[in-house]
């Protein structure tokens, strides 16, 4: 969609001024830059240390917690420690902020929400229990919405 149909469509959806509108829709778009470049960070950090199974899920219009939800495996509690740590020392390259971290005293399941995006990192036989890609119904399911890394 061209910037001038979304900023009629949202000037007449908030009632608010063409030039509010614009400014709305182009804070959107660089949004949407940020998030794209930082979804890129992560599958490149991921792919760099041997994640297994990377899976990415397309939350967009789905749910309000993030826009993606990433998942992959370490072989080891071990391997899921460097993941995480390596993946930490990424986002600072990449100028990513704040970063909310759950579970590297364990290494079973470590999670990494980034707001936009949240990273489960996990064994395999964690994984395996959690089933977190049957819970956001992408199990044995093509539609678009989630896929592994190298199929896009």
């Amino acid at each position: 969609m061209n910037n001038l149909k979304k900023t009629i469509e949202t000037s007449k959806k908030h009632k608010i001024g063409k030039d509010a509108a614009l400014q709305q829709n182009l804070a959107d778009d660089h949004a949407g830059l940020i998030v794209e470049n930082n979804l890129q960070c992560v599958l490149s950090s991921l792919d760099d240390s041997k994640a297994q199974d990377v899976i990415t899920i397309d939350l967009r219009g789905r749910s309000p917690l993030a826009d993606y939800m990433v998942i992959a495996s370490g072989s080891s509690q071990r391997h899921v420690s460097a993941l995480a740590d390596h993946l930490l020392y990424a986002l600072k390259d990449c100028n990513k902020g704040q970063t909310r971290v759950e579970g590297l005293s364990e290494c079973d399941w470590v999670l990494i929400d980034l707001g936009d995006i949240i990273v489960h990192l996990f064994r395999p036989e964690t994984r395996e229990f959690y089933n977190l890609e049957k819970m956001w119904g992408t199990a044995n399911n093509n539609n678009g919405i989630a896929f592994r890394v190298g199929e896009n």
